[in-house]
């Protein structure tokens, strides 16, 4: 028995054969590979999703290793997309990952060939990227799954999945809405997201790690495209908050669950 076979037999066992073959032909890429990306791409590849496309333009810092699957204390320093890359490839050494070291933004769009792709996993943090990837990728065939904000988040049974004008009690979702009617630029479609109304505040003082090890913009030197050295790092951010691991893997296994969940229907 081939190797990727009996990786997925469990799988197949509840899914039935000619599901995990559709799921096996289904493109994906996912912007943002930090706390909810990275649980999500290791659901997809466990699950069967074999082209995966990762993006993220940033490096594994320190402060990174309490939620983001790849960041341990081996991997700080190197860049993001690469660490979960090598990590994926031993789960299933057929999948085809790219991996890139890129921002996305509207500068960059089109390089990413969005029409492509089965579907698109937002997982991005700035607000004017994250606006950008929603408006382009409701443009296409695609589906859209989006994550709304998982930070100050503790209670795993508040996280819910609705459509993106039915989320209630998320700032991120507001911000958004706020930002598409400013425009008067509107998501040519409806999309689901995960998200949770809960919105603790930040008990705890320190934003930065406060050691050799922190990979934020006053670094000077570093793996990957040196271009990117000095981008949104963690302490060079407008604000930081507080973010727990349970919490963004939950965000990160129910975008997944969308994928698979919507793959399967035959």
């Amino acid at each position: 028995m081939a190797i990727d076979s009996a990786i997925f037999r469990r799988s197949e066992l509840l899914l039935g054969d000619e599901a995990m073959k559709h799921i096996a032909q289904k493109r994906v890429i996912v912007f943002g590979v930090g706390g909810v990306g990275s649980w999500c791409v290791e659901s997809l590849v466990r699950s069967g999703i074999r082209q995966l496309t990762i993006v993220d333009s940033d490096r594994v810092c320190i402060t990174n290793i309490n939620r983001q699957l790849m960041a341990t204390t081996k991997t700080v320093g190197q860049v993001k997309v690469e660490a979960l890359k090598e990590r994926l490839l031993t789960i299933n050494p057929k999948a085809e990952i790219t991996a890139l070291q890129q921002i996305f933004s509207a500068e960059t769009a089109d390089s990413f060939q969005l029409e492509t792709y089965d579907y698109i996993i937002d997982a991005i943090d700035s607000l004017k990227d994250k606006t950008t990837l929603i408006l382009l990728a409701c443009q296409t065939k695609a589906k859209l799954f989006s994550s709304m904000g998982a930070a100050l988040k503790l209670d795993p049974t508040r996280i819910k999945v609705t459509e993106f004008w039915k989320v209630k009690g998320d700032p991120l979702a507001r911000a958004l809405r706020n930002k598409f009617k400013k425009d008067k630029v509107f998501p040519k479609r409806k999309f689901l997201c995960v998200y949770s109304d809960e919105l603790l505040k930040n008990l705890g003082q320190n934003s930065t790690c406060g050691t050799e090890q922190c990979m934020c913009s006053k670094a000077k030197s570093g793996p990957g495209d040196q271009r990117l050295l000095n981008h949104e790092w963690c302490s060079s951010k407008a604000q930081i908050n507080g973010t727990l691991a349970h919490i963004t893997a939950i965000f990160g296994f129910m975008l997944a669950g969308l994928v698979i969940q919507d793959a399967t229907k035959l």
